[in-house]
């Protein structure tokens, strides 16, 4: 008979990156950081390669004390991911298995639905309101079976919000018995009104990332506030060891340089928004980002099909968007000035 996997993995797709063209295209597809990471951080990981033969600390001492310190936090409420991928797999494998149903918005984060299917799980999804979550429409779509409803907030490949406000009426709309996770790994980009007391309730997970803000993407660190039973189960399902020596030190001092972080942020949000306003007046459509990325609306499949190629031809690589549904839409990282700018000249010249 051969080798059987699990009987869900035949329905599951392996999680799509983006087409980067290989080496030959500058990419603009993966949310990178327009910037590079504090020096303290690439310093702070520098200093411990020396003992590459021990391994890390398996609490991450340094780096929860870091979080706690600059957020608030209690730090024993921490945990951590190889990126905020890893758990957002492991709270799906603690809560959700075959029968149950996980929850997420139309155009919310692609690998919430991966995450949930290979555990088992069917997902639904609610529609949105031009673009952007939509409270009242996720609470119609609970069913009795539901038992997580994923968020991200600012949404991607949306780049769109919802208020504090929105939040604590989704979860007080929720029954208890269902888990709410709200990923924040663009936080940084939307500075708002904090959810974290939310995890003082015990049916409330907020996660973050330090890809984005803080340029650590090929160092993979994730980090998230758990109730205190929520994360007894959630560790059950990661790794030991799951973060490198170089990756906790450099984490932790880019925790500690806000400074550089709130820079990245404001060069990255400027050229974020002189980019968008060139493309709106082309007569693009592009809704608000509280992102490091736009995203483009050409108006018809058509047309988002050869700017693309427009845009390789030319040596840049975007993100097509008919994964998410939305095949009339490309998403832009926000990289480079010149890049940038080099993109929205193709873009000009694909619609001439």
């Amino acid at each position: 008979m051969g080798l059987r996997p699990v009987p869900q993995l035949s329905g599951v797709a392996a999680y799509p990156l983006a087409d980067l063209g290989g080496a030959r295209l500058l990419s603009l597809a993966q949310n990178e950081s327009a910037c590079p990471p504090s020096p303290r951080a690439v310093e702070a990981a520098r200093a411990v390669l020396a003992d590459a033969a021990l391994y890390p600390d398996p609490d991450c001492s340094d780096l929860r004390a870091a979080i706690a310190g600059v957020h608030d936090l209690q730090a024993g409420r921490v945990l951590f991911g190889a990126g905020s991928m890893e758990l957002i797999a492991a709270i799906a494998r603690a809560y959700l298995g075959p029968g149950d149903r996980a929850l997420m918005p139309a155009y919310g984060y692609m690998y919430f639905a991966t995450a949930a299917r290979l555990a088992g799980a069917t997902v639904d999804l609610a529609p949105e309101a031009g673009l952007s979550v939509d409270v009242a429409a996720l609470l119609d779509h609970v069913t009795p079976a539901t038992r997580v409803v994923f968020v991200a907030n600012p949404g991607n490949p949306t780049g769109t919000r919802i208020g504090r406000a929105d939040i604590l009426a989704l979860r007080d709309g929720l029954p208890g018995d269902v888990l709410l996770l709200v990923d924040e790994a663009y936080a940084e980009f939307a500075p708002t009104d904090p959810v974290f007391d939310l995890v003082t309730r015990g049916d409330t997970v907020v996660i973050r990332s330090f890809s984005k803000a803080y340029g650590l993407a090929g160092l993979r660190a994730g980090w998230g506030l758990f109730p205190d039973d929520v994360a007894t189960n959630v560790q059950k399902c990661l790794a030991p060891n799951g973060l490198t020596a170089p990756t906790q030190a450099a984490a932790a001092a880019a925790m500690r340089d806000q400074v550089w972080m709130r820079a990245t942020v404001a060069t990255t949000a400027g050229r974020r928004d002189r980019f968008r306003d060139r493309l709106r007046a082309l007569g693009l459509d592009l809704p608000e980002s509280h992102t490091n990325f736009v995203l483009i609306g050409f108006g018809s499949d058509d047309a988002a099909t050869r700017t693309d190629a427009a845009l390789r031809a030319g040596g840049l690589a975007l993100r097509g968007m008919a994964g998410y549904g939305l095949p009339d839409r490309l998403r832009a990282t926000v990289g480079a000035e010149d890049a940038m700018s080099l993109a929205a000249e193709i873009i000009e010249g694909a619609l001439r």
